[in-house]
């Protein structure tokens, strides 16, 4: 089997720990290109290969990743299209982590006719949480409903919100003031977000969920036809909703998301010690009977290789690093756009990157 050149865009925290996964790999060679220098630094004293570039210029981006079998963009979501452009040029395959709806549609365009692959919504939610819905939906005759629940969570929460930073703020924003896609009645709908609010109960913890932006990815599209109701919903401890409406609709910074990011980013501290929550459901008919199915899948911040990782690096990293792998050994389509729910969930979990969701058990 080939082994792969991959360049990874964005020297973050998942950067880095997308980096590191592939360094330790058998298979893979791995540079990761960015333009902050110190963020370069930090990878590069972990011995890993680097390579200054302009990621938001597409010509000098194409230079830097020619040459490589595959791209993986772990930058911000509004330099998809620029990225996603450099590796068409470039002949290379293309994976993101975009929870964005219209970076999606960019990549898509990008895809069309296309001599390689391009599968953006490769991480955790959009991502591994597309996977485990088509796994369900798979397993019934007759779909009525999908219910798709992801939070990302303070092991310890301490503030009014119970929540701490452990992602990119510009995305965490986005699924909050975003519209939300769903299939409602069979049709393609856009539902407001912090709506449809719901309680659930999970190893004797009390959660909250409600509408967020992007999480669903295109599995709804791909299900119009077979599903009465498709939905997406983010998990957060009992509160933070009615907080968030309080900040975004009383007080207007759904207008003011430049403000908004200066709060969160000033007064939440980010964490480390972290918890992944997936939670999914499924209701339909089977053998003539109406049941209902889940797969739930908890994964907490822990050490790997000697250091310590948060729980939605980890997760996020194995989303986009499978879905790789499978490519590159030939179990998705190597040419044009690739969907998450093309992924078997079975296949996900036998690479070496999926089966880093193994410890949060991931049951049926």
């Amino acid at each position: 089997m080939q082994s792969w050149n991959i360049a990874v865009i964005g020297a973050g925290n998942i950067g880095q720990m997308i980096a590191t996964l592939l360094q330790g790999a058998p298979d893979y060679r791995v540079t990761v290109v960015d333009r902050d220098a110190a963020g370069l630094k930090r990878v590069a004293d972990a011995g890993i290969a680097v390579a200054e570039a302009d990621v938001g210029n597409t010509a000098a981006l194409t230079e830097a990743v020619t040459g490589h079998h595959a791209v993986i963009s772990a930058a911000p979501f509004f330099l998809t299209p620029q990225i996603a452009g450099a590796a068409k040029a470039a002949g290379a395959h293309y994976f993101d982590l975009t929870e964005d709806v219209a970076a999606t549609r960019a990549v898509q365009d990008l895809a069309a006719g296309a001599r390689t692959a391009f599968m953006p919504q490769c991480g955790l939610a959009p991502g591994f949480v597309g996977i485990a819905g088509a796994s369900l939906a798979a397993q019934f005759d007759a779909l009525d409903t999908l219910s798709l629940r992801v939070g990302a969570l303070p092991l310890y929460p301490t503030n009014a919100l119970k929540y701490n930073l452990t992602w990119s703020t510009d995305g965490l924003i986005n699924e909050y003031c975003n519209p939300c896609t769903a299939l409602v009645d069979g049709e393609m709908r856009y539902l407001a977000p912090l709506e449809d609010l719901e309680e659930l109960t999970h190893d004797g913890l009390e959660y909250e969920c409600f509408n967020t932006s992007g999480g669903l990815g295109t599995l709804a599209e791909t299900l119009k036809g077979r599903a009465r109701r498709v939905t997406y919903r983010t998990i957060r401890y009992p509160g933070h909703c009615a907080i968030l409406k309080l900040l975004l609709h009383d007080l207007g910074l759904e207008r003011r998301r430049d403000l908004l990011k200066d709060i969160f980013e000033t007064a939440l501290p980010r964490t480390d010690q972290d918890v992944v929550l997936v939670y999914c459901t499924a209701t339909g008919h089977k053998d003539g009977v109406l049941r209902e199915r889940s797969l739930i899948n908890k994964t907490v911040a822990r050490q790997i290789d000697g250091r310590h990782w948060s729980a939605i690096q980890i997760t996020t990293a194995a989303g986009i690093l499978a879905a790789v792998d499978l490519m590159r050994t030939g179990k998705l389509p190597s040419a044009g756009f690739v969907g998450q729910e093309q992924v078997q969930l079975s296949d996900f979990l036998a690479t070496g990157f999926g089966a880093l969701y193994a410890p949060g058990n991931v049951t049926e």
